[in-house]
């Protein structure tokens, strides 16, 4: 990812070319792996904060952290998963109720690989990642499908089934709209679909693609089965969903899935339709000027805004009812995706529009 070339030549000359590299890379990945669960976990606590906010009321302001109230609370919450048994049913499928926090939590970490966090800084150039997104965000629904099955409960089995049957119909929606990104980048590679859209915020994606900017947010709200599509929490029925009979760390796995997906969706909002790290200043201000230069600093700071919709969208609407939720992904997202990918395709055919790697 990162060439450390100092460090690289001193760690040559120690344990020799071969080694240095690998050495070097895993490193890099356990930084990006450790910093990720740590947004990860002050999400949770801004997640609190911002739904208090909203809701007129403080939200965690008791376990304090170098003077500053509730600071603590997510590590709070990871001793007190840590020290929580795991209790596996008499009757589950122990190898398999094992294997599914793992299968929901290992594809959300993996996708990290393709992302280019700056200019030439990405684990992973290669020149298929949006198909390599598609195929391993459609690795999560077996994590959830054996969670319920392996439980041996029916609650469990019937809240992975809702959800598996959710996720499907919108991840056929969220796959469309990546299909609209492809058409107007000509490119699979996720370097090269930030770099078409240079030019300033009004060569992003999100003017010319803004129905698939909307599907796609919806889809992956839904997706992460967060509020107002969280159908595999229905108290009233069918208790916590899927992972009803998990606890401790086991539970604790879904619980980092979903927010790292959560991110991870936030993050891919900002590549496709947002200009990922490019500066909003390209073409205002001379290229020399540090504000107009691209960076992980405007991927990071773009990133933000989708994830604070996210707490704002829970804070705000109630849970749909199973068949709203149902109708709304096959009869409204994936039609409107449809219908706008032939629109792009027209304009693409008509140069109407900044597409950039088109003939």
């Amino acid at each position: 990812m990162w060439q450390w070339d100092p460090i690289r030549t001193w760690l040559s000359g120690q344990i020799g070319e071969y080694w240095s590299l690998p050495l070097l890379t895993a490193v890099q990945i356990l930084m990006v792996m450790v910093c990720l669960i740590l947004v990860m976990a002050f999400y949770t606590l801004a997640e609190r904060k911002v739904i208090g906010w909203i809701q007129a009321r403080r939200g965690p302001n008791r376990v304090n952290l170098l003077g500053i109230p509730g600071a603590a609370q997510p590590f709070a919450d990871v001793i007190k998963l840590l020290f929580k048994e795991i209790l596996i049913p008499a009757d589950a499928n122990g190898f398999l109720f094992r294997l599914a926090p793992f299968l929901s939590m290992v594809p959300a970490l993996a996708i990290w690989a393709v992302i280019p966090f700056a200019p030439e800084r990405a684990f992973a150039k290669i020149d298929a990642g949006l198909l390599y997104i598609l195929a391993l965000t459609s690795m999560g629904v077996y994590g959830i499908i054996l969670a319920g099955w392996a439980a041996n409960s029916k609650y469990a089995f019937l809240g992975a089934m809702r959800s598996a049957a959710q996720i499907v119909a919108y991840e056929i929606a969220m796959g469309f709209a990546m299909v609209g990104v492809l058409m107007a980048a000509g490119s699979l590679n996720m370097g090269d679909i930030v770099r078409a859209q240079s030019g300033g915020p009004l060569s992003w994606n999100w003017f010319w693609l803004f129905p698939l900017l909307a599907v796609y947010f919806i889809s992956g709200i839904a997706e992460t089965n967060r509020a107002p599509f969280d159908v595999a929490e229905g108290e009233s029925e069918i208790v916590a969903g899927f992972h009803v009979d998990y606890s401790g760390m086991a539970f604790a796995l879904f619980f980092i899935a979903e927010y790292v997906n959560m991110i991870l969706i936030s993050a891919l909002t900002v590549i496709f339709f947002f200009g990922g790290w490019l500066s909003p200043f390209q073409g205002y201000l001379p290229e020399s000027s540090l504000l107009a230069a691209p960076g992980f600093f405007w991927f990071g700071l773009k990133t933000l805004a989708p994830m604070f919709t996210f707490l704002w969208v829970r804070a705000t609407f109630p849970r749909y009812r199973y068949d709203q939720i149902m109708r709304l992904g096959w009869k409204a997202l994936i039609p409107v995706t449809i219908v706008w990918l032939l629109v792009e395709g027209v304009m693409v055919y008509c140069h109407v529009g900044p597409w950039k790697g088109q003939v």
